[in-house]
């Protein structure tokens, strides 16, 4: 058994009540934020991006499907890699499930990756994901978000992610960005990089509530303890 503090019950109920209004105090600043979040002001698209889809050419537009909010996750899956990113896959392994939930909402979701589509798709049926996710290969989308950068903005340190120029170590960086369409046009309204990211993760919620937490330091890096859903157990041919 770890070496931790044991009480009795009563003592128990008071330190957990005293923990609950911490997290009601958190929880109310979460809605807080959203509510700013949701004042943000939007800027107007004024490139028209095509992405490849499996079954031909897609612009921006036609990505939201019928509804008039769209999300889009940048997935770290660059030209020529065998796999995709573990954490932008620890990530995805939570769409399928909310996606119909999100579509009731009038939101659509899709993954945006610079690997040719040939490259996600086969990555995609390896993970047995049916979301939708396109390429941005022949277009600047990734670069334009800030989740993309070219060798020389690497070796330089200048490349632009999160707000900020972070010298970002990889030619691929994580992120999501968010847009609204109305009939004439699309606006971006919301990017979120790095920590950001991880209200996506619902794991990593249920991890902050078991004894060992996230179980996280002293790693080598944040997340390395991870693995693609397939890998955890042997893969067989």
């Amino acid at each position: 058994m770890p070496n931790h503090q044991v009480v009795s019950h009563d003592e128990w109920i008071s330190r957990r009540k005293n923990l609950l209004q911490k997290e009601k105090a958190w929880s109310k600043l979460q809605d807080e934020l959203t509510r700013e979040r949701m004042k943000l002001p939007w800027e107007e698209v004024d490139k028209d991006y095509v992405f490849h889809a499996p079954h031909g050419q897609k612009s921006l537009a036609d990505l939201f499907g019928g509804n008039s909010q769209l999300i889009t996750y940048h997935f770290m899956l660059g030209p020529g890699w065998e796999v995709g990113c573990k954490s932008c896959s620890f990530i995805a392994d939570h769409f399928n499930p909310s996606i119909p939930h999100l579509n009731a909402r009038d939101v659509s979701m899709v993954a945006v990756s610079r690997a040719p589509i040939e490259e996600i798709e086969a990555f995609k049926k390896r993970m047995g994901w049916d979301f939708e996710w396109v390429s941005s290969f022949n277009n600047e989308f990734n670069f334009d978000y800030d989740v993309s950068f070219t060798e020389e903005q690497v070796e330089a340190g200048t490349g632009q992610h999160n707000y900020e120029e972070s010298g970002f170590p990889g030619t691929e960086a994580p992120g999501v960005s968010v847009f609204y369409k109305d009939d004439e046009n699309i606006f971006h309204t919301y990017s979120a990089y790095s920590r950001g990211l991880d209200r996506f993760i619902a794991a990593y919620h249920y991890l902050d509530i078991v004894p060992d937490g996230r179980n996280e330091e002293g790693l080598s890096a944040k997340m390395s303890w991870l693995k693609l859903h397939d890998d955890y157990q042997e893969r067989t041919q």
